[in-house]
């Protein structure tokens, strides 16, 4: 599971702002190493920073490591992650989830999610090959336990 990606390096001495897409900066400095491609990066601190959190990682003494790290994914094992509250889901939990009429009829598999702000989007491939983005709003759609029921209303376009 990606938690953040190195926005760019900040300072002289190896540490990187980071984009984050974890729930806090406290919940990323629970974790103690992050995959980074094909290397492994130990986490030695992070903090809030003015545009964004700053991060130390113990492989990454100067700024030009750092900046050779611009763009990088950090991510953990789905392992490492605490089990999702009862009202809450992981997206990479989501992929590949048939997706269903209310009547219980298969339209559909989630293909991708994404969020631009207003709420969790899932892309449906529909039968066919045609996708489709629907809302993770109750109107919408419902999670269930091993897939998601759509109102065909957002299967239309």
């Amino acid at each position: 599971m990606v938690l953040a990606a190195v926005a760019g390096a900040h300072g002289i001495h190896g540490e990187v702002r980071l984009r984050l897409f974890a729930e806090s900066v406290e919940s990323l400095g629970r974790h103690r190493s992050f995959q980074a491609g094909e290397r492994t990066l130990t986490l030695v601190a992070v903090r809030p920073g003015p545009h964004g959190p700053i991060a130390r990682f113990a492989e990454v003494t100067d700024r030009t490591a750092a900046e050779a790290l611009k763009g990088v994914e950090l991510a953990v094992p789905r392992s490492a992650l605490p089990p999702p509250a009862d009202d809450e889901v992981y997206w990479v939990d989501l992929m590949g989830r048939g997706v269903v009429d209310p009547a219980g009829r298969p339209v559909g598999t989630v293909v991708a999610v994404a969020n631009y702000g207003a709420s969790d989007l899932i892309e449906v491939e529909l039968a066919g090959g045609r996708r489709v983005l629907v809302p993770l709003i109750p109107e919408a759609a419902r999670v269930e336990d091993d897939r998601i029921c759509v109102d065909p209303l957002w299967l239309e376009a």
